[in-house]
């Protein structure tokens, strides 16, 4: 029986999963890894700490499971997207990851908008020319590391990294590529033209080939450190928000939309053709099913904003979840603007930060914790405005994600969403799902991507309990608050001189 190792680079964490040739998850491994944040708006990782989780997580999960390396087939990876992982000719960092949180090149996105229409790079890459993708980071890194950056060979992605580790090529795929300003979704290509004419040698992006390719076969290092076979193929895989839609099941237009509620959450569905929003609020990515798009609108923190309130308080984020069950926060005029890292959809402004709007002494910790949940799940509301605008359906929502493991937090987004939200049978391992059917395509395992849409089930629909009226009021009050204070942050945003901090997952 043939096995694929699949593993799902998030932005805390490697998670490896086990599936047999139909996709089943056999076990799942979880290996932690940090992140470097900083005033500045820094948010880096360590290369070398991703492909030592994969190392750690595939040895773990071969003892777990009780299978040998003679059983395992194949590896594939997802991981997180829109990073600057430059690499030097030995397949090594020459500095640390900027991860897709990272905000420090607002600079060089303004001035590479200055060489072509904003409008024309959303029409023909899905996405606004912002500090959240890889151009701007890579021209940071150009800038201000002028001496790392002459070492560097590559410019590639998490998942790519960890594939060059491997395997010893480098390679990236449509979705990953999608995510960075420089891919034309319609002619599939690099834009080389934008790259060049924005100071960004082109000789640094990799050959793009199908998300199911064979890159090569595991070297004898790699297969030593993660205890498999020299040799055993390993697939490309993908970006880990097009990965998600196929662990939800979302591969094509009749597909219901689904909601990811990790680190960061976005609304994406799966369509023929990209979807244009008019305020260009929302993105579109390239799929890892040949010929589809990935509309999305995707939020910065959003389980991050949780798990910032549970260290802060200094409390466990089950026992928060718990509390906040028992009390209402915006209906007892309590708001949060989760924010934490600037914003993505629909605000696009690096400067956003969050904060507590209409505090009172009646509010205690657990008010605190549903205003963060209520907070998430309005901005989640605003997104989905945003793709109803850009002209696609959603009026119901399955939900994937850690956070769809949290029953309070499904009926906070069922009342403040309005719609249905459909539990699945796969929450937190949904990318890793993903991620081994893309594997087992590409091994020829499976014929096409068809099975995802039977490898989990919903398993609970939740209905909204709230009236709209009142839900649609309190709405636009968060609305209000939000728009009130974003002058302010625009405006008056300090630089607070003080250490970076490292976090882990």
């Amino acid at each position: 029986m043939s096995l694929v190792v699949a593993h799902d680079l998030g932005t805390s964490a490697d998670k490896a999963s086990l599936h047999d040739a139909g996709g089943r998850l056999l076990g799942s491994v979880t290996v932690p890894y940090p992140t470097v944040h900083g005033p500045a708006g820094e948010a880096e990782q360590d290369p070398h700490d991703w492909t030592g989780a994969v190392a750690a997580a595939t040895r773990d999960l071969l003892a777990a499971t009780g299978r040998g390396p003679d059983e395992v087939d194949g590896v594939v990876v997802s991981g997180h997207m829109q990073g600057a992982v430059l690499l030097d000719a030995q397949l090594e960092p020459v500095r640390p990851a900027l991860i897709w949180a990272d905000r420090r090149s607002t600079a060089q996105a303004v001035r590479a908008a200055e060489l072509v229409a904003p409008a024309e790079v959303y029409a023909r890459t899905g996405h606004r020319l912002s500090e959240s993708y890889t151009l701007a980071k890579a021209l940071w890194v150009a800038e201000e590391e002028p001496a790392a950056f002459a070492r560097a060979e590559h410019l590639v992605q998490a998942k790519d990294y960890v594939v060059a580790r491997l395997t010893g090529t480098v390679r990236t795929d449509p979705s990953d590529a999608s995510g960075t300003n420089l891919y034309l979704l319609q002619e599939g290509r690099w834009w080389t033209e934008l790259a060049e004419a924005a100071g960004l040698p082109t000789r640094l992006l990799p050959e793009i080939v199908p998300s199911t390719t064979v890159v090569g076969g595991l070297t004898a290092a790699a297969a030593a450190a993660a205890g498999l076979r020299a040799g055993t193929p390993v697939v490309l895989g993908g970006g880990d928000g097009p990965i998600a839609s196929v662990g939800a099941g979302s591969l094509g237009p009749d597909d219901d939309p689904y909601l990811c509620l990790g680190s960061s959450a976005w609304i994406a569905l799966a369509a023929d053709r990209p979807a244009l929003d008019p305020a260009r609020r929302t993105m579109t990515f390239a799929h890892v099913v040949p010929g589809r798009f990935v509309p999305i609108a995707t939020m910065q923190a959003a389980g991050a904003a949780l798990s910032w309130l549970a260290a802060a308080v200094g409390d466990d984020v089950a026992r928060l979840l718990d509390d906040a069950a028992g009390v209402r926060a915006a209906e007892e005029g309590l708001f949060f603007l989760p924010h934490l890292m600037g914003e993505r959809a629909p605000l696009w402004t690096p400067h956003a930060r969050g904060a507590f709007v209409g505090l009172a002494p009646h509010h205690g910790r657990a008010h605190l914790t549903r205003a963060v949940l209520e907070g998430v799940a309005h901005n989640l509301r605003s997104c989905r405005t945003a793709l109803q605008a850009a002209g696609q359906r959603v009026d119901r929502l399955q939900v994937i994600g850690g956070g769809a493991r949290s029953g309070v937090w499904l009926q906070v987004l069922t009342d403040v969403l309005g719609v249905p939200v459909l539990r699945r049978s796969v929450d937190a391992e949904a990318g890793s799902l993903g991620a081994a059917v893309t594997g087992l395509v590409g091994l020829g395992a499976l014929p096409d991507f068809a099975a995802a849409r039977t490898l989990s089930e919903i398993t609970d629909v939740l209905e909204p309990e709230r009236d709209p009226q009142p839900a649609e009021d309190l709405h636009d009050r968060f609305e209000a608050a939000r728009d009130a204070l974003l002058p302010w942050f625009e405006a008056g945003l300090a630089r607070p001189t003080v250490p970076t901090t490292r976090l882990g997952g």
